[in-house]
């Protein structure tokens, strides 16, 4: 009884310049199943593959032109998913190896049997799929493994960005902590402090009122200067730790910007600065007291002004987008050091022998009050930017 065909499927080229063979090649796949391609040369050979995209190629050793070996490796190279299977009339050990090595999957030799031609076919292209289901296991791990870092990533940057609000908020807690304190703080000092100097005072005055020497009434007017440092001061003090009367209105910002920086005019040529103001797009009026506003431009600029001993640039960037208004004031001078930056806002904390170290205090304090944001932007050799931004 006839053995019983296995029908298959799958596209196979058959590459051999003998006719017969390739007849009779045909004949042998058709019968079982597979589409059937075939060509007389390797270039004709290379277009079918192009075009048709077969799994698998019978490929005759020698042949005109360009030599069965040849054209092996070229297949390999363009189409690495396309198998060969090589037809060979000499059976030495050393071609069988020259073959393998350059990516031939089997060799069959001339004359062949059909059924062993049929079963090596079948083996080939079994291995075949089990490579490319590898192959494409491996692409979809690669991908898989890609996403997962993608998502690390993410995640990294999630938890990155948490923590940056997490300490951004602890230190608000700590800022809003210092100044409860110094609230507490300060007007138990006022009250102490003040009563006992009014008293000083009043005595200096009764002293000074019955002198007449010049030395000793210099001297007077010495204490009562001191005197009088010390309550602004405590005025100061006072400021930076709760509000004072205040009055509400319409303000607009650029006008109270304006302002200050006329206030400032005489520092600003004496220091030669130059002032760039950058108003990119000008905010609508929002409900505020014009002079708190002004104590914030008043200290910033102020600090900006002693950075830059001469020649320097004052700079004022002002935007607002639909929540805020943003207000940039930068300076050219030499920087705050990055170890002092977290501490610019604490009460008293100050690098400059005759400062208080409450003007920036008094900044924050005002600024949280309008449930805005300040912050030291940019600190280098080429300068500080404090950021502030105020809702609409």
């Amino acid at each position: 009884m006839a053995k019983e065909l296995r029908q298959q499927s799958g596209k196979v080229l058959i590459i051999d310049d003998e006719k017969v063979i390739l007849d009779l090649t045909s004949i042998i796949l058709k019968n079982r199943g597979y589409t059937v391609f075939t060509a007389v040369d390797a270039p004709s050979g290379f277009e079918i593959i192009e075009a048709s995209q077969p799994e698998l190629v019978l490929l005759d050793y020698m042949m005109p032109d360009i030599d069965g070996l040849t054209a092996l490796k070229e297949i390999k190279k363009r189409f690495p998913e396309t198998y060969v299977i090589m037809f060979t009339g000499k059976g030495s050990e050393e071609i069988a190896v020259e073959l393998m090595k350059a990516g031939a999957s089997d060799y069959i030799l001339k004359p062949f049997n059909n059924q062993d031609l049929a079963d090596r076919i079948e083996n080939v292209l079994k291995i075949r799929g089990f490579e490319m289901k590898n192959r494409e296991l491996l692409r979809e791990k690669e991908m898989l493994l890609a996403e997962i870092e993608a998502w690390n990533l993410e995640l990294e940057a999630r938890v990155h960005e948490k923590s940056e609000a997490l300490q951004k908020a602890q230190a608000e807690i700590v800022q809003s902590e210092k100044l409860a304190t110094l609230g507490y703080l300060s007007a138990g000092m006022a009250h102490e402090i003040r009563n006992p100097l009014n008293s000083i005072s009043l005595f200096v005055q009764l002293i000074k009122s019955g002198m007449d020497d010049p030395e000793k009434l210099e001297y007077v007017d010495k204490i009562v200067k001191e005197i009088d440092r010390i309550d602004g001061i405590l005025r100061k003090l006072l400021d930076a730790s709760k509000r004072p009367k205040f009055e509400i209105r319409d303000v607009l910002i650029h006008q109270v910007i304006d302002n200050t920086l006329e206030i400032f005019s005489p520092q600003i040529q004496l220091h030669k600065i130059t002032v760039n103001r950058d108003y990119r797009n000008i905010p609508p009026a929002i409900k505020a007291d014009p002079s708190e506003l002004e104590q914030i431009f008043t200290n910033l600029f102020l600090n900006s002004i002693n950075e830059m001993a001469s020649e320097g640039t004052l700079g004022v960037f002002l935007d607002y987008d639909q929540k805020y208004i943003t207000i940039r004031v930068s300076d050219t001078g030499t920087g705050i050091p990055a170890e002092n930056v977290p501490y610019v806002f604490d009460p008293f904390f100050t690098t400059n022998s005759r400062g208080t170290g409450l003007g920036l205090s008094v900044v924050l304090r005002i600024v949280k009050n309008y449930k805005g944001k300040i912050e030291v932007e940019k600190s280098d050799a080429t300068g500080t930017t404090f950021c502030v931004k105020l809702p609409l």
